[in-house]
């Protein structure tokens, strides 16, 4: 044990009173942040938009709060088990030591911002309090060089920590798409991203064999009912191989969703088997040229003649748009109603496009946009001229629904793209830690130098914060208990790691990294979208705040 080891013993209950010190710290944040923007004890949105540092620093201090409450719950579980070993007690020392600095001292919310306790309007006398014997011990002995040198020496051949997942089932199913990743998806990955190809069909036929469409739709509607935590588990052991390839269940996971909480008796009869069965591929249609994250301002239109709408209007980052089979698109049906409440959702069937022929559907043109990453799938700008679509499908039988319908879908999609950032996370650190022990400089391998070995010991840390901070959400979805802040700061911290991962692999590959036969090279790309999509870092903390100061009273 090292002078900076805290010894076993100690180390929980040190955690735990910290914790308790950060939980309070928080109290004093939010208390800070709702004096800037509450009104008659509300957000107001003039009031957070114009103190949006301090509200977006409340909801990273959040989420490094609630991502140190899972450390603990991790640890204790395990050690509950008898598996909280030296790794994971490390591992657990590193986060607290950490992110107990920057809780206090700063924290980048992203490369050129840093948000401090001053700038929330938090006092000095909460500052002062925040040092307790627990804090200071951890802030001066948790996360030291000789610790990060240890977690390099345990983690060298591949062993990144207990994941505390405590289901025999769950392992399982890791196991086996561990294998299949290994097999089928990361020899070939690097390739399919360098010619921009689209994943082969073989790829999907054996995820459809194997359920990855259905997992998490009921067994009555032809689906496994797995659950969000298997849904984490499959989409990080895929998206570890290739975020394409960890994305292709996304839309299915949105459409299965969507169908299965507000659809008609007949759309779920259709529908559900064979979206589970991957008979169906589903692409998801919302976003617009001009409108990016206000979908309130959705233009495209629905007009309804008869039985029969008539869609017009355009679409843009659309996900696999041509070799899907259906689509579910976000539509305004009344044009007189301003904002969401103009808005439903449409099931359009679609021939299934060819690379001859991307979009053989009368009034359906598109063009591919050219992508750094996350090309497997590929994405389309998408033009509507009057195509016609039943009456029939419209989503639930209501009109004016579609953005809350939208809206139930949301905490799975954000659950599922923070295991997805995990993946990615996961994939950047194994390849900067193999090319790290292989790579010869000065007589020996370069992973023995301090700060390349200390970068990917804090890759293992981190990784290990935002994975357990996702499966508590997936683990309150699963309880059937609201997730949404939950989700967002799963997403919001895993979406960093990712590209602090991919990053700093990269760093360690040196030029290498930079050169295009290198796998790090399309990692970094695939990466960087992680911060953008289903949500960009910041409209997420934005909604977080404003969610979590909604809920004061």
């Amino acid at each position: 044990m090292t002078n900076d080891q805290l010894t076993i013993a100690n180390l929980t209950k040190t955690t735990a009173a910290a914790l308790i010190t950060a939980e309070d710290f928080l109290a004093n944040t939010r208390h800070a942040v709702s004096e800037l923007v509450l009104v008659d004890g509300r957000p107001s949105a003039e009031l957070l938009e114009q103190h949006q540092f301090a509200a977006h620093g409340f909801s990273w201090i959040t989420t490094y709060v609630e991502g140190l409450r899972q450390m603990q719950g991790w640890a204790d579980r395990l050690d509950a088990v008898g598996k909280f070993g030296e790794l994971e007690h490390l591992i657990l020392q590193a986060a607290f030591g950490e992110y107990l600095k920057q809780l206090v001292g700063g924290i980048a919310i992203s490369q050129v911002e840093i948000v401090r306790p001053s700038d929330l309007g938090v006092t000095d006398e909460a500052i002062s309090a925040f040092h307790t014997d627990a804090t200071k011990l951890l802030m001066a002995k948790g996360n030291t060089d000789a610790v990060r040198i240890k977690i390099s020496k345990l983690i060298e051949h591949g062993n990144f920590g207990n994941l505390g997942l405590d289901d025999e089932m769950l392992e399982m199913v890791r196991d086996q798409f561990h294998r299949f990743t290994e097999e089928q998806v990361s020899p070939y990955a690097h390739e399919w991203h360098l010619k921009d190809e689209l994943i082969p069909m073989s790829v999907i036929d054996q995820m459809c064999d194997m359920g990855v469409f259905g997992l998490t739709i009921p067994e009555e509607d032809g689906g496994l009912g797995m659950g969000k935590m298997a849904m984490c588990v499959v989409t990080e052991e895929l998206s570890r191989g290739y975020i394409g390839v960890g994305s292709l269940s996304t839309r299915s996971e949105i459409a299965g969703e969507l169908v299965r909480s507000c659809g008609t008796e007949d759309q779920k009869k259709k529908y559900l088997l064979k979206i589970a069965s991957g008979e169906i591929l589903p692409t998801a249609v919302f976003t617009e040229p001009n409108t990016g994250s206000d979908l309130a301002s959705l233009k495209t239109r629905a007009t309804l003649n008869g039985e029969t709408y008539k869609i017009t209007g355009n679409k843009t980052w659309i996900t696999h748009a041509s070799r899907t089979d259906m689509m579910t698109m976000l539509v305004r049906t009344n044009p007189d109603e301003a904002g969401y409440k103009g808005l439903s959702m449409l099931l359009v069937d679609k021939p299934r496009g060819t690379e001859e022929d991307p979009f053989p559907k009368d009034g359906m043109t598109g063009g591919e946009i050219q992508v750094l990453g996350y090309r497997g799938m590929k994405e389309y700008e998408l033009a509507f001229d009057a195509v016609e679509v039943s009456a029939e499908q419209l989503l639930g039988g209501v009109g004016g629904q579609g953005f809350k319908q939208l809206m139930m879908t949301f905490e799975s999609a954000r659950i599922q793209t923070a295991a997805r950032a995990i993946g990615v996370a996961q994939n950047a650190m194994e390849l900067g830690l193999k090319y790290a022990t292989e790579r010869q400089q000065f007589k020996k391998p370069i992973y023995s130098f301090p700060r390349v070995a200390g970068k990917i010991a804090w890759m293992a840390v981190e990784t290990m914060i935002a994975r357990q901070l996702t499966y508590f959400a997936a683990r309150e979805k699963d309880s059937e208990r609201r997730c949404d802040i939950e989700a967002g700061m799963a997403k919001l911290l895993a979406a960093r790691v990712s590209w602090s991962n991919a990053d700093n692999a990269l760093q360690v590959h040196g030029g290498n990294g930079y050169a295009l036969e290198y796998p790090i090279s399309r990692v970094l790309c695939d990466a960087r979208i992680l911060n953008i999509f289903e949500g960009a870092a910041e409209i997420q903390a934005h909604v977080i705040a404003r969610g979590l100061l909604s809920n004061l009273n």
